[in-house]
């Protein structure tokens, strides 16, 4: 598969309260934007006692968070200060069964739907667990996929999976029924290399993390192209290994680079405005931030894969 790299293990380091410093795009024109950690939970799993391995995240419109556990084949959920409240899921291929669970996402009504990466297929859930439906095989033809990656929920209850080895994606209606799909293997615009996560605006706009080409795409509802950023580089607003991407409730899109180990931010066009994080187990630093979520209430949260823990970070200023 495209982009697997070692699992390595580190353990967590709290340090509540922490400050987490930001780069503001111009300091002479934008005024200073910060993000202060705002707490962490995870190490191990509050079910069995397991190392965690949480790679997506998604929050709920009653605030509840929702963890894929990759390695264990489960989701976990907990409230938005990381209280365990309940899970589901174990390693298999039937209903309710998961294979490298990675993308989460959760409805306007608060189902739960679940990119189950090695079954190639969506399962959905009602807000507990309970089991509702799933699709998708195996394949390149409409409505199959070969490792779904990111999966996002518009408003309308559109869902939308990053069909990752097709490099294209797909879009279902609540329930499943095939609507419609976009791109194909290449550098153009509309165009993907590995599209590993994918997030819908209020507005109905489609981003599109494109790890491959080092960029984030963004489309209309229906895939019509309307712009992308981002090159290789270490500096403001340039991304290395681009892989989970979240809109917040302003429009801002919130990107997580796996290999700079940060959060960077943007405008809704692409216009870089601060960015955080750096390489490490402390407060506000990352190994593999994997997944990405931002609450109604502007809440920021990371799962933070290496470092086996969910980090979640709340804006100060302005």
């Amino acid at each position: 598969m495209k982009g697997i790299r070692t699992f390595c293990v580190f353990l967590a380091a709290a340090g509540v309260g922490a400050l987490v410093a930001a780069t503001p795009a111009d300091e002479a024109e934008r005024p200073r934007v910060e993000y202060v950690y705002a707490g962490e939970w995870g190490g191990v799993s509050a079910l069995d006692g397991e190392p965690l391995s949480p790679w997506g995240v998604a929050t709920a419109p009653d605030g509840y968070v929702y963890v894929t556990l990759f390695s264990h084949g489960r989701i976990e959920y907990f409230t938005a200060g990381g209280a365990f409240v309940g899970s589901w899921g174990t390693m298999g291929e039937g209903s309710g069964e998961f294979r490298w669970p990675s993308g989460v996402a959760v409805a306007p009504d608060g189902d739960v739907y679940v990119a189950d990466s090695v079954n190639h297929r969506v399962q959905y859930f009602g807000a507990t667990g309970s089991y509702k439906g799933e699709w998708g095989t195996w394949g390149d033809g409409l409505g199959e996929f070969d490792v779904p990656n990111g999966i996002a929920v518009a408003l309308d209850g559109t869902v939308y999976v990053a069909d990752r080895n097709n490099d294209r994606i797909q879009y279902f209606s609540a329930d499943g029924s095939y609507l419609g799909t976009w791109g194909t293997a290449g550098l153009g615009d509309g165009e993907f290399d590995g599209p590993v996560d994918v997030a819908v605006s209020g507005g109905g706009d489609v981003y599109v993390v494109d790890v491959g080409n080092a960029r984030v795409q963004y489309f209309d509802a229906s895939g019509v192209f309307k712009g992308a950023w981002g090159s290789p580089g270490s500096g403001p607003g340039e991304l290395k290994w681009p892989w989970a991407v979240a809109v917040g409730p302003e429009g801002n899109v919130f990107v997580a680079d796996d290999e700079m180990n940060r959060i960077s931010v943007y405008d809704a066009a692409g216009s870089f405005i601060t960015s955080w994080g750096s390489t490490g187990a402390g407060a506000g630093e990352f190994g593999w931030p994997r997944g990405l979520a931002v609450s109604s209430d502007g809440a920021v949260y990371v799962a933070d894969m290496f470092n086996r823990r969910i980090q979640y970070f709340r804006k100060t200023r302005p």
